[in-house]
């Protein structure tokens, strides 16, 4: 089957895969050759791409994906391979995203905070699994 991943920006990956799993806003799912039509909004999180038995982590920050004909792609406002994910940069990115959270005042901030958490985690996560 093939996957491809595009932002606004630029097409992440668009290679053929074995497997693939990714977390949606209901739940983490995953996808095999022969898979049904599926199709759901994504979460804040890592999509792992299986080739070969080799693993990739790309972070996926919400959008859309769909399955169909051995066609898979999701559409994300953002998304990095793991091995291009700056370790230092994350952490600080979650360091600052706490501090932000231990200290908002309005519901707003928090949110917005939740919000840069589950990024920099995603990040990190997708790096340390490459």
């Amino acid at each position: 089957m093939h996957l491809k991943i595009i932002t606004h920006e630029r097409v992440v990956f668009d290679e053929d895969v074995d497997e693939i799993y990714s977390k949606g806003v209901n739940g983490e799912f995953g996808i095999l050759k022969g898979h049904i039509p599926y199709m759901t909004a994504l979460d804040i999180g890592v999509t792992k791409v299986v080739q070969d038995k080799n693993s990739r982590f790309f972070t996926t920050m919400g959008g859309v994906f769909q399955f169909k004909d051995e066609e898979a792609l999701i559409l994300t406002e953002c998304a990095e391979c793991g091995k291009e994910i700056d370790e230092v940069r994350a952490r600080e990115a979650l360091e600052r995203a706490k501090a932000r959270l231990a200290e908002a005042d309005a519901k707003l901030d928090a949110k917005r905070a939740e919000a840069a958490i589950a990024r920099a985690m995603a990040r990190l996560k997708a790096k340390l699994n490459e």
